[in-house]
């Protein structure tokens, strides 16, 4: 059963922001949001980029990828899992 959304304060960039969450994903939610900030100040860091906007621009196409390579690997693993055990079905029924 899910709480009522609780007011979480995270700071990204150095500004604070106020969103709703419920309080059992709290923990998740100041996790994703140091990652994120993380991944902005390394940007920031970089010089090559400037302005919030753009920053935060660039951390949510570098975390997509991120996410996207993550699950086509983990996709690939999956596929060559059942394939592998596919093969040791089809083995064990032909004998």
């Amino acid at each position: 059963m899910s709480s009522s959304p609780r007011n979480i304060s995270v700071t990204l960039l150095g500004k604070e922001y106020v969103v709703a969450c419920p309080a059992e994903a709290e923990a998740e939610l100041l996790k994703a949001a140091a990652y994120l900030d993380k991944k902005m100040q390394d940007i920031r860091a970089g010089g090559r980029i400037i302005g919030s906007e753009k920053v935060a621009v660039m951390a949510a196409l570098n975390i997509t990828y991120e996410l996207q390579s993550s699950q086509t690997a983990e996709r690939e693993a999956v596929n060559s899992r059942l394939s592998h055990l596919s093969l040791l079905l089809e083995k064990t029924l032909a004998e």
